[in-house]
C-alpha cells in the first residue's frame, strides 16, 4: 500500500482554518458528499493497493465487530468540526461504501452508520430543495452479499449497489485472484433489483493473459444483466503489490498499449450499442443512473471521509478571496491506530494540505476534463486556450465543441482519441 502525504499537522479537535467560515452562519450551499471507508477483505487481491486489510493482518485493536461504533464517533467529529467552522451541510447529497469490502460488515451495521449520518446532517430530498434525493451507494463483492442482506440495505434508505465484477472468464479472475463464481453476477443482480435498488458493476482490462474474446465475454455478460451503469478501468500494477513482484520476476506479462487501447473502444462500442452513454472517462450509464458521488469528485465539491486512510476536502470561503482555495486532509492508514484516536477524542487526521489556487485549477483541469460535459475555456489560461487548436487539430477535442457550435459556451470536450489519451490533453490544457 503507497504511503501516505507528510502534509501538515491537523488539530487534535480536527478543527478547519478559520478562512474556511463563510459570511455568517448559513449551511453550506453547494453538494455534499460522505466517503465512508471500510478496510475488510477476505483476502488481498494481487493487484490491489488500497488500504485494505485481512483478518490475519490486522492483529489486536481493530475489531471489525466495533467497526461501525468506530465510523460513528467520526460522524460525530465531523458533525462538530464542520459546525464549528459554520459550513454544516443543509442536506448530504450523496454518500458512498467503499473498501475494502464494505459487505464484509453486517448490513445492519451498515445501516448504522448511515443512520448516524442521516441524523448528523440530514439526507437530500427533493421536498429540501435539492431537487433529488440523496444516492447511496455501496460498494460488494458478488460472494458478500444475500436477497435478505440486500433488502435491509434498501430499508435502511441505500439506492445503489456497485458489484465488483471484474471479469466473467475463470482464468482472467484467477489471474487477479478474485474469489467469487462469475455465475453468481446474474443472480446478484437480480437480488439487487428486487431489493429496488440501483446497480453497476465495475469491470477491469488489460489482465495479464486477458485476450480481446475474453474481454468481449465479460462486456457483453455484464450486458445481459440488464444493468444502468457499468465502469471499466484498465489494470495498472502498482508498486509493492503482489503482481508488480510477479512482472517483475517475469512470471507474467502486461498488455501493450495497443492491446489496453483495442479493449477501451471494444468496451466503448458495446456499451454504447446497448444504449449507456460514457459521462467520464472510465464511465458508462443510461441517462439518470449516473454516479453522483464519483461526479461530486470531478467537480470539486466537499466531502468528508470516514475511515482509515480516507481523505476529505473542504473548500475556501467564497468571501476568503486571499486564503488558499482549500483544505483536504487523510486519517491515519491503520484501523487500530484510527480507532485508539477517536477512542480519546483525538481527530484520526494524519496531515492536511492547503490548495493553493494554482493547485486547484490544475485539478479542475485534470478532473473536469474527464467528464462528457467537458471544460469551459474560459477557466484555462491564455497558454491553454492556445492548446485548444493543436488538440483538436490531432482530433483529441471535439472541434464542434471548442467553438461553441449551436451558440453553446466554447467547451473542451474529448474525442475517443482524446479519451485515450486524456493524461497528454491534460498537460497541454495546463501549459
Amino acid at each position: 500500500m503507497p504511503a501516505l502525504p507528510s502534509g501538515i499537522p491537523v488539530p487534535d479537535d480536527g478543527g478547519l482554518p478559520d478562512w474556511v467560515r463563510p459570511a455568517g452562519q448559513r449551511p453550506l450551499a453547494g453538494p455534499f458528499g460522505v466517503y465512508v471507508h471500510v478496510p475488510f477483505c477476505t483476502v488481498r487481491c494481487g493487484y490491489c493497493d488500497f488500504n485494505t486489510y485481512t483478518a490475519s493482518e490486522l492483529g489486536g485493536g481493530a475489531n471489525q465487530a466495533q467497526y461501525a461504533g468506530t465510523a460513528l464517533l467520526e460522524v460525530d467529529l465531523a458533525a462538530k468540526v464542520l459546525a464549528d467552522a459554520g459550513r454544516s451541510p443543509a442536506a448530504v447529497s450523496t454518500v458512498f461504501f467503499g473498501g475494502g469490502t464494505p459487505t464484509m460488515l453486517p448490513a445492519e451495521d451498515l445501516a448504522r452508520v448511515l443512520g448516524g449520518i442521516r441524523d448528523a446532517w440530514g439526507l437530500a430530498a427533493p421536498s429540501t430543495g435539492s431537487g433529488r434525493a440523496a444516492e447511496v451507494t455501496t460498494e460488494a463483492n458478488p460472494d458478500s452479499v444475500t436477497p435478505e442482506s440486500l433488502r435491509v440495505l434498501a430499508d435502511a434508505g441505500f439506492t445503489r449497489v456497485s458489484f465488483g465484477m471484474q471479469s466473467a472468464v475463470p482464468h482472467v479472475l484467477a489471474t487477479l485472484e478474485r474469489t467469487h463464481d462469475p455465475l453468481r453476477i446474474p443472480d446478484v443482480v437480480r437480488w439487487a433489483r428486487d431489493a429496488g435498488l440501483d446497480v453497476s458493476l465495475d469491470l477491469i482490462y488489460g489482465t495479464p493473459g486477458e485476450s480481446l474474446d475474453d474481454w468481449r465475454v465479460s462486456v457483453e455478460t455484464a450486458l445481459a444483466t440488464g444493468v444502468d451503469h457499468v465502469s471499466a478501468y484498465a489494470l495498472v500494477v502498482e508498486p509493492g503489490t503482489k503482481m508488480a513482484a510477479q512482472v517483475r520476476r517475469g512470471e507474467v506479462r502486461l498488455p501493450d498499449e495497443d492491446d489496453q487501447a483495442a479493449k477501451y473502444e471494444l468496451v466503448d462500442d458495446l456499451l454504447t450499442e446497448a444504449g449507456l452513454r460514457w459521462y467520464e472517462v472510465s464511465n458508462w450509464a443510461r441517462a439518470g443512473h449516473e454516479c453522483r458521488h464519483n461526479i461530486g469528485y470531478w467537480r470539486g465539491d466537499d466531502w468528508w471521509g470516514i475511515g482509515p486512510g480516507a481523505h476529505s476536502y473542504v473548500s475556501a470561503s467564497a468571501t476568503a478571496d486571499e486564503a488558499p482555495a482549500g483544505v483536504r486532509w487523510w486519517n491515519v492508514k491503520h484501523p487500530r491506530a484510527y480507532a485508539t484516536r477517536l477512542e480519546a477524542g483525538q481527530s484520526p487526521g494524519a496531515g492536511r494540505e492547503l490548495l493553493t489556487h494554482e493547485e486547484a485549477h490544475l485539478e479542475r483541469v485534470m478532473l473536469g476534463v474527464r467528464l462528457r460535459e467537458g471544460l469551459d475555456l474560459g477557466v484555462l489560461s491564455a497558454a491553454g486556450r492556445t492548446a485548444v487548436a493543436g488538440l483538436v487539430a490531432r482530433e483529441l477535442l471535439d472541434g464542434r465543441a471548442a467553438v461553441g457550435a449551436g451558440g453553446a459556451a466554447p467547451r473542451a470536450v474529448l474525442t475517443r482519441r482524446g479519451r485515450l489519451l486524456a493524461d497528454t490533453v491534460v498537460r497541454e490544457l495546463t501549459a
